[in-house]
């Protein structure tokens, strides 16, 4: 074959073979990019603060007033805040598994009280009214009489105990008697609220 011939056909191949390189490549598969993946944003709002509620703990505990609990909290969580009770008060008719309602009260050794919600009466504290006689509160008679009382019925109380009941009979002693519902505010010991507590509980 002449050179020329060669060479011709030589260009015709090379042609050929990147023609055919360039299909290959062309009608292989394309590489896809998959989408980023976004992570959700972080909440930006501080954590809730847990609800709590308010009750006033009275009558017959240690340390009685008002303890603020978190939500779900039941009796027995407010007794115990309160100090717990007071030994030798009976809380049979008490639920202590019973949860608290905000703004309630919880007595402790006084009659029952209706409850602030749901108009049912909350069952007793305690056997207040241990007085002799069955002169005290809770025992049907009325009103403590606090000419006569003695230590042992003004103990029976709500909020006072051996201490403020031998206080109230000093009072009655160095006066030559209580006259008046209003002179208790001047016992030593007896507040605005416990004084709240007691008025509609005694009588002269």
């Amino acid at each position: 074959m002449q050179p020329r011939t060669v060479a011709a056909v030589a260009v015709v191949l090379v042609g050929a073979l990147g023609f055919a390189a360039q299909q290959y490549w062309t009608a292989g598969p394309e590489p896809v990019t998959a989408p980023a993946v976004v992570a959700p944003a972080a909440s930006s709002s501080p954590a809730a603060t847990p609800a709590r509620v308010v009750v006033d703990v009275s009558g017959k505990v240690r340390d009685p007033g008002v303890r603020r609990l978190p939500t779900g909290s039941r009796v027995e969580d407010a007794l115990a805040a309160a100090g717990g009770v007071r030994p030798g008060t009976d809380t049979t008719g008490l639920n202590r598994a019973r949860v608290l309602v905000d703004g309630e009260q919880v007595v402790v050794g006084a009659p029952a009280q209706p409850m602030a919600a749901g108009g049912a009466a909350s069952g007793p504290g305690s056997g207040s009214g241990r007085g002799p006689s069955g002169s005290g509160p809770g025992s049907g008679s009325g009103p403590l009489s606090l000419a006569g009382a003695t230590v042992e019925q003004l103990d029976g109380l709500p909020g006072v105990g051996p201490v403020l009941a031998q206080h109230i009979i000093d009072f009655r002693t160095a006066r030559g008697g209580i006259r008046s519902v209003e002179e208790l505010r001047q016992v030593d010991g007896i507040g605005e609220r416990r004084f709240s507590e007691l008025r509609a509980l005694v009588r002269p």
